[in-house]
Parts: structure tokens; sequence; C-alpha cells
């Protein structure tokens, strides 16, 4: 065998084992994904299960039996933050991800309706937000206020954040923001029932709730930030 063969033929044989190591790279990574998309899918669903049972059960519950012992609102917040790390690890377009945002999305509204519900037939007086964003490149100013409210949410726990994703096709979503009239113009916030737009610092931010609004309140947090 000449050495020209000789050399043609090693380097075929590399660039074979180059290719195989990268097809076995690829088909290792796709199944990781696979199972973290399995793994978070059961996390989620088996927690969205016990979120709507507790649901049902603070509906009916007398106002005496109420309190903050019984309260959801730190399952939901859990479930919030493995839901942005699912986003995080898998992307916010993945389909999994986006199936999962929408059922988190619709135990947020119902959290929601069902505090405005208790705020008018018990003694329970929640300070909330709904704050509206994007993930679609066109809000700059977005990260700033989630970090904001994350830190407002850490900072004074009795805060009930519910964050959406404004460009999410959920119908539900759509009727929250016709109700509450929000603008495409993000980030947005409605606090304690007052709509407002932009970001610009902390300080303006919590300057924007009532004074009273945190001293007052008796539900703790609830929702993460996008």
């Amino acid at each position: 065998m000449s050495l020209l063969t000789r050399n043609a033929v090693l380097a075929l044989g590399i660039t074979l084992l180059i290719i195989g190591t990268v097809t076995y790279a690829v088909h290792y990574m796709d199944q990781q994904r696979l199972a973290d998309i399995t793994a978070i899918e059961a996390r989620l669903s088996t927690d969205t299960l016990s979120l709507e049972t507790q649901f049902s059960l603070l509906e009916n519950a007398p106002c005496e039996n109420l309190s903050e012992g019984t309260s959801f609102s730190k399952e939901l917040s859990d479930l919030g933050d493995r839901l942005s790390f699912a986003e995080g690890r898998l992307g916010s377009n993945d389909p999994q991800v986006v199936q999962l945002k929408k059922e988190y999305v619709l135990l947020e509204i119902r959290d929601y309706l069902l505090m405005q519900k208790l705020s008018k037939t018990c003694a329970v007086k929640p300070v909330t937000v709904l704050y509206f964003y994007s993930n679609a490149g066109d809000c700059s100013a977005c990260d700033r206020a989630g970090y904001a409210l994350s830190y407002l949410r850490q900072t004074y726990p009795h805060l009930r954040v519910y964050s959406f994703d404004y460009n999410l096709d959920l119908g539900a979503l759509k009727t929250l923001v016709a109700v509450e009239k929000v603008k495409d113009t993000l980030p947005a916030f409605v606090i304690q029932g007052k709509l407002s737009y932009g970001f610009t610092s902390l300080t303006k931010l919590e300057a924007a709730f009532p004074k009273s609004a945190f001293a007052t309140s008796t539900a703790t947090s609830t929702v993460g930030t996008n």
C-alpha cells in the first residue's frame, strides 16, 4: 500500500470516527433532553393536580378556617420556579414548556380570582400585582422589572405577584388582558387594580403600591417572575 493510499485510508478512518462521535453525542443529548422534559412534566403534573385540589378545598372552606397555614401560595411559587428552570433549560419556545406554562398561567389566574373572592367574603386583604412581560425580544426593561418584583416579593412576604407572558396564546389570558385593559406596552403592571406601564427603577415601582398595602396585607406571596 502506497503512502498516499495509507494516508487517505487514515484520513477516512478519522473522519468516520469524528462523525460517529458527533452522532453519538447528539443522540445522547437528545435522550438527556427527553429525560429532562419527562421528569419536569411528571413533577409539574403532580404539583398541578395538588394545587387544583387545594383550590377546591379553599373555595369551600369557611372563612374562620382560612389562615396563613392553609395557604398554598408557597407551593405555587415553587411551581413557578421549577417552570422558570425548565424554560431556561429547554427554551421558551419548546412545545412542552409552552404547554406547561399555559397550565401554570391557568393556576395563577384561578388563584388571583380566588383571592378576589376571599377579599370580598372573608377578612383577607391581599396585596396583588399582575405583571405582564414579553420574551419576544421587544421588551428591553422586562428583565429588570422581573428582578425588581422578585426583590419586592422576597422583601414583603405578603405580596402576591402574578406574572404573565403577554404573547402566550391562551384564551383565559387574553380574556384577563381584555378585562384589565392591558395594552401591549410592556412591561405592564396592575397594582391593586391600578394599571401602569414601563419600568425605570425599583424605587419608583415600590412607590406605585399604596402606602398602607404591605402593612395591612394578610396573604402570602405566590408567583415567580419571568
